[in-house]
């Protein structure tokens, strides 16, 4: 899946745009797209680089606002891998960040709160608006998030908020393999075999084990 749009949404969104892009532009939103990427596939070190030219474009602009839409990003694709450490690059930028980024972070956290819900975007604002009908009703609203990267952040803050249901991790799992986004995938994969384990399904645990085998390449 190319995750181009949603890089762009949050990197250029209220840029001013014409027919010839200016150049940091262009190099923002690639190195973003880049850096996510990398990040769900696994590989830190280009995420690294990817992110430090991304962030070497938006510095021209001046606008710490535009960064910290990057760096939330970055932080998204983190959570859909199950990486919930704190976005630190985000909170340096906060105090000039634009409402509907800091309602993203807190999002990103599972702490967004009524007042923050309208500025998410929809599928996230319909993710977590499921949250208070309980685990099956949020399971089916991520469910239904048609592009793969929104649906497994929406699954990652579901289960950071305690809605982790079954039917919601097999989602996440099935979203991250049929795009062969390695590092969502082992998360994932381990959750679903804590729960196996959990429920005395011994011979899921193990067949989820076997998978988590074949990704790792030790199978």
């Amino acid at each position: 899946m190319n995750v181009r749009p949603l890089a762009l949404s949050i990197v250029l969104a209220g840029c001013a745009s014409g027919p010839a892009p200016p150049d940091w532009q262009l190099h923002a939103s690639q190195a973003t797209e880049r850096a996510v990427n990398a990040a769900l596939a696994g590989d830190s070190r280009i995420e690294a680089r990817e992110m430090a030219l991304a962030r070497d474009a938006l510095s021209r602009t001046g606008r710490p606002d535009l960064l910290a839409r990057a760096e939330l990003m970055r932080c998204a694709a983190h959570v859909a891998s199950l990486d919930f450490d704190p976005c630190e690059p985000f909170e340096r930028l906060r105090a000039d960040a634009q409402p509907p980024e800091r309602a993203y972070a807190a999002h990103l956290t599972a702490n967004a709160g009524p007042a923050e819900l309208p500025l998410l975007p929809p599928a996230q604002r319909a993710a977590a608006g499921a949250f208070p009908a309980g685990d099956g009703a949020t399971a089916n609203v991520v469910r239904g998030i048609e592009d793969p990267l929104a649906r497994l952040i929406a699954a990652g803050v579901a289960l950071r908020a305690g809605k982790g249901s079954p039917v919601l991790v097999a989602t996440a799992v099935d979203t991250a393999s049929a795009q062969g986004w390695r590092r969502p995938l082992l998360a994932w994969l381990g959750v679903q075999a804590r729960l196996a384990d959990e429920g005395g399904r011994r011979d899921e645990a193990e067949r989820v084990r076997r998978r988590i085998a074949l990704v790792q390449g030790t199978r």
